[in-house]
């Protein structure tokens, strides 16, 4: 596939499994025609292997994504040197960085190590369509500090407005209502605590940048679907393969504006069933921590973090499975695939 690069003024104008497995008997995850292959080459990259739960063809070249069991700021620092090459100038950091006293919000003593290694950088966030703890820039920021993400800047993207992005073929959207700082910006980390997620099954990657980079009053009501008077009850509001493909758009306007600077680290710990909008109401995690995920291809990172999830015992990750399927949230990656935003297909390369 051709590579097509938009400068930003122009794209202003246009206004799955395995790690664990893996460690005790790495060919089981690997069909048996790609034993003798993976055999030949195991001396050549520690490939963890891979497989999909979606059901989608992956014939072709593989993406890499590199993993870690290990969960703390060595490796993950380790891991981002890895994927860091495209990363310059004025960089930022997106995080969610939860409601008041979050429990399952990433550690700030690891982020606090990740971005001070980082030059020029900037932890970015946006206000919540929803009335909670981020709602106003005011109430964000008083959040902010109650959660500790005080020893660097923290840039509310929107608190000075939006900035219309475009979405290229798009399979909803045309444009997207973001943050009006992310201009501001050279480059990109989407730094993710992977997890559950009410509405969309998980938040990856994918839905760190669609939701959390749209504008508060603006964006997230076009990624959700609900452009005028927001129904209270949530479940009235477009869900299944209709979010699934909002979220993408908007995820898709994102990566095209900063192209080849932007890469994509999942945490896979303390994975609740909710998200970290939840804040203290947030279910309780019942499967095992798994490990960081690093890449630069956002559908490849967060396909293989999803196989993670699935190839564990189902005793571990029943109840985030039957979250993620009974909310379609597979067709997240369906949707980044419809719209080639990157390779279903990965090797996971261990680190450790």
């Amino acid at each position: 596939m051709k590579k097509v690069e938009l400068s930003r003024r122009e794209l202003l104008k246009g206004s799955a499994v395995v790690a664990a497995a893996a460690a005790i008997a790495p060919s089981l995850l690997l069909p048996k025609s790609a034993h003798a292959a993976a055999a030949e080459n195991s001396q050549k990259t520690p490939i963890v292997g891979s497989r999909n739960v979606t059901g989608m063809k992956t014939e072709g070249t593989r993406a890499k994504v590199y993993f870690s069991s290990h969960i703390d700021a060595e490796h993950l620092i380790a891991l981002y040197q890895k994927i860091n090459e495209e990363i310059y100038g004025k960089v930022a950091i997106k995080l969610h960085t939860g409601e008041k006293n979050g429990p399952n919000i990433l550690p700030r003593d690891m982020v606090q190590a990740f971005q001070a290694q980082v030059p020029n950088s900037t932890i970015v966030e946006t206000n919540t369509l929803y009335q909670g703890d981020r709602y106003t820039t005011e109430s964000h920021r008083e959040t902010i500090k109650v959660n500790g993400w005080t020893f660097c800047p923290v840039d509310i993207m929107d608190e000075e407005g939006d900035v219309n992005l475009p979405v290229r073929n798009g399979l909803r959207l045309k444009e997207v209502a973001m943050g009006g700082h992310i201009v501001n910006y050279d480059s990109m980390i989407v730094l993710t605590h992977f997890k559950g997620h009410a509405m969309g099954g998980f938040g990856g990657s994918m839905k760190n940048i669609a939701i959390g980079c749209a504008s508060g009053q603006v964006g997230k009501r076009q990624v959700h679907g609900v452009p005028g008077e927001v129904p209270e009850d949530w479940s009235k509001w477009p869900h299944d393969e209709p979010l699934m493909e909002l979220m993408a758009d908007s995820a898709k306007a994102t990566c095209d504006y900063f192209g080849k600077h932007i890469v994509f680290l999942n945490v896979l710990r303390r994975m609740s069933v909710d998200c970290d909008c939840a804040g203290k109401r947030a279910a309780e995690p019942t499967i095992p921590d798994i490990g960081i995920l690093a890449s630069t291809d956002i559908l490849a990172i967060d396909q293989a973090s999803c196989d993670l999830v699935f190839g564990k015992p189902d005793t571990e990750n029943h109840d985030l499975v039957e979250r993620i399927q009974s909310r379609h949230g597979l067709h997240q990656l369906v949707s980044m695939a419809k719209l080639k935003m990157g390779n279903p297909q990965y090797e996971l390369i261990s680190i450790d």
